[in-house]
């Protein structure tokens, strides 16, 4: 009970917040009490709905804010969007993220865009732009990484090495913001498969080389997520990795 008076009308910036584990990280935060401001692209549908999901749980306590997240020139208005109405941003959870293979030999300067873009551009550019907020709050930010940050994945070269580049950024920005605000990131491993169907034999190798020896669920990245805004308050410019034990494996 303590911990969630702590978060208690506390407010979270989550991008990418319509669907699948972004909506997951929205409603844990949401169950222990922050008021959440759900970003989407395209999603408008289901970040409304969510939004009304979670606005009958607890009146005036989430709202949707659509912004392309490529369009720097529009994140500073994301962010003040964002603080209006309950006057402060406590979190800011960069889920959002753009993810397709690019093999060598195939890349353009289109993948390279989108793909920095969304996974280490925008991140940047949201954190500083909502730095002045967090500080005032002493709040933090999460980013979302991936295993394969350190793994690389055979074609995604231009994401491995965005999600590398957020690694890094994660420190960075933990040494540049610090003592007010906390950076921290969640490195996922097999936990949604991705949209465009992958075959079941794919599936179960993945799996076979996890430790725990099976997927993940989106609440495993939304606690993880949750412990970093609530209890780690020591803890700064770390990458926790929830995969199962998956780089354990050769």
């Amino acid at each position: 009970m303590e911990n969630h008076q702590e978060l208690k009308e506390k407010v979270a910036l989550i991008t990418g917040a319509a669907r699948r584990v972004g909506a997951v990280i929205a409603r844990t935060l949401h169950a222990e009490g922050m008021n959440v401001v759900l970003h989407y692209l395209s999603s408008h549908k289901e970040a409304e709905n969510l939004r009304d999901q979670l606005n009958n749980i607890r009146p005036d306590s989430a709202i949707t804010l659509t912004c392309d997240l490529h369009d720097t020139s529009a994140l500073a208005q994301l962010i003040e969007q964002s603080i209006q109405p309950w006057g402060r941003l406590d979190a800011l959870v960069n889920n959002a993220s753009a993810f397709y293979p690019t093999p060598a030999g195939t890349i353009t300067e289109e993948h390279w865009e989108d793909l920095i873009g969304s996974n280490l551009k925008a991140p940047l550019f949201l954190a500083q732009n909502a730095a002045s907020s967090l500080k005032k709050s002493h709040g933090c930010i999460v980013n979302i990484a991936d295993i394969h940050a350190e793994r690389p994945l055979k074609n995604y070269t231009v994401y491995c090495v965005a999600k590398a580049g957020l690694i890094m950024l994660t420190k960075s920005l933990a040494r540049e913001l610090g003592p007010e605000i906390r950076v921290n990131a969640v490195a996922p491993g097999a936990i949604l498969w991705p949209e465009k169907a992958l075959e079941e034999s794919v599936k179960q190798r993945i799996i076979a080389c996890t430790a725990l020896k099976r997927q993940g669920e989106p609440d495993d990245i939304a606690r993880a997520i949750l412990f970093l805004i609530r209890d780690a308050n020591y803890i700064s410019g770390a990458t926790i990795t929830v995969d199962g034990g998956r780089t354990l494996s050769d």
